[in-house]
């Protein structure tokens, strides 16, 4: 994926869960990235975490950068067999989506949205997908403004093993509808 956006380039490669995992560590491990729940993780919990999603059928990760830079950590899963088996009825092209942007000492306004706006694209790019669906903390009321922004849904709270979640979904007309003035 490569997609312009009002910030500047953002492209995205396929993670390397062992080159990757100092700088993936550093961020996980931020007091920002408190939702992402590895607040404690050792540099070797987070290579065994992205060896493990690499290695998944249905789970793959990947580096988002911006101006060849590294700056964000996308993931999408196949609900069917990740996160939220027996949660709901997935509906055929559900794809499951995280991202997390980068800890920074110089926010540019406006980045986030442009990250998830792009990793949106990247994932209804496939046109298998249908629908994505994301699973937040019910607490985390900016990812929650971010989803609403590029079109997303809450339809339901419900409770996973490590937390209560917001389950939500966007098709691919409600994304086209929430960003067609952003383009």
């Amino acid at each position: 994926m490569s997609t312009t956006t009002a910030v500047g380039p953002l492209t995205v490669r396929p993670l390397d869960p062992m080159a990757d995992a100092e700088l993936l560590h550093s961020w996980v491990t931020h007091p920002k990235a408190a939702f992402w729940m590895m607040q404690d993780a050792k540099l070797q919990d987070v290579e065994r975490e992205y060896m493990r999603i690499a290695a998944h059928e249905h789970h793959h990760a990947f580096m988002g950068l911006h101006d060849g830079e590294p700056t964000f950590l996308m993931e999408s899963y196949d609900p069917r067999y990740v996160e939220l088996v027996g949660l709901y009825d997935p509906e055929p092209g559900d794809v499951g989506m995280h991202f997390l942007v980068a800890p920074t000492d110089r926010p540019v306004h406006g980045f986030t949205l442009a990250v998830i706006t792009a990793v949106m694209r990247e994932l209804f790019a496939d046109p298998a997908t249908k629908r994505v669906v994301v699973e937040p903390d019910v607490g985390n009321s900016a990812v929650h403004r971010l989803n609403e922004a590029v079109g997303f849904v809450p339809t339901e709270k419900i409770v996973k093993p490590e937390k209560e979640a917001l389950l939500s979904f966007c098709t691919r007309e409600q994304f086209e509808a929430a960003t067609a003035v952003t383009r």
